[in-house]
């Protein structure tokens, strides 16, 4: 096998589906405990490429694809038929850009990824907005719309938001069809839940969450280089990431987590 072709694939193709597989089971990254969400996702992006480019033969029978499905077969944990009940599939999606295509082409990888075909519940992420910008209830409009239309065909079951204090929380209800079944706040940026806030969930039923992950969970810088490490070569600049998508795979009635792992989408910009 020659790790080389890599670069060659990377530089031919426009989109990257890159799956880390369960990394409860992957050894790799039990040597090394990440300081940070960041800090694991980059290390896994990597991980993952440079496992996957030893599996890739010299000679490519079919030409260079448009597309690569960047996965490990090994690594990989498709949820049994029969074990589908005793499990919950809990995921976060942080996107890079206001594009509601964006979710549905997430939900349909992660489904099809384990083996599913619907996800228990999705919490979104909005993008990252300009300096100047604050997040408005119109930001996320044509984000939630998407995550209705999910719902509504079954392939998801309930859906959250992120760091929405009470009043953005509060004009998403409002207007929503399907209602945010959960809000997750950031503990560091306040260390207690605001009062009006809590008031306001506990009033319509909405779980309030904490997590520590940062406003932007990984760069481009840092998504470049997590690709430049199994390809030194490859001009990195014109790859962009498109979204993130970290799951977890809970047994139900033992609250342990069976599986978890990213699933991460990125275009190449053609110049």
């Amino acid at each position: 096998m020659e790790t080389c072709n890599i670069g060659l694939l990377l530089s031919h193709a426009t989109t990257l589906n890159l799956h880390t597989g369960n990394l409860v089971n992957r050894s790799r990254l039990k040597r090394k405990c990440p300081s940070s969400p960041t800090e694991e996702l980059q290390d896994c992006i990597q991980a993952t490429l440079n496992e996957w480019s030893a599996t890739i033969p010299t000679a490519l029978d079919k030409g260079l694809p448009n597309t690569l499905e960047c996965s490990v077969a090994e690594a990989a944990d498709i949820i049994a038929p029969e074990e589908r009940e005793e499990l919950k599939v809990s995921v976060k999606l942080f996107l890079n850009r206001s594009d509601g295509s964006s979710i549905t082409d997430a939900v349909d990888l992660a489904c099809q990824s384990l083996g599913v075909s619907q996800l228990d519940s999705v919490i979104i992420a909005p993008p990252p907005l300009a300096e100047e910008e604050s997040l408005s209830v119109e930001h996320l409009q044509p984000l939630w719309g998407e995550l209705q239309a999910l719902v509504q065909n079954q392939k998801i079951a309930a859906i959250g938001t992120s760091d929405l204090d009470k009043v953005l929380l509060e004009q998403l209800y409002i207007w929503a069809e399907v209602k945010p079944s959960s809000n997750q706040v950031n503990l560091a940026s306040c260390c207690v839940m605001p009062p009006d806030l809590t008031a306001f969930a506990k009033e319509f039923n909405i779980q309030l969450l904490t997590h520590n992950d940062p406003k932007e969970l990984i760069s481009a810088e840092s998504f470049q280089k997590a690709m430049q490490g199994c390809a030194p070569e490859l001009q990195t600049a014109t790859w962009e990431l498109a979204w993130v998508l970290r799951y977890s795979v809970i047994v139900k009635s033992r609250g342990i987590i069976k599986s978890k792992g990213y699933l991460v989408q990125a275009h190449r910009n053609q110049l």
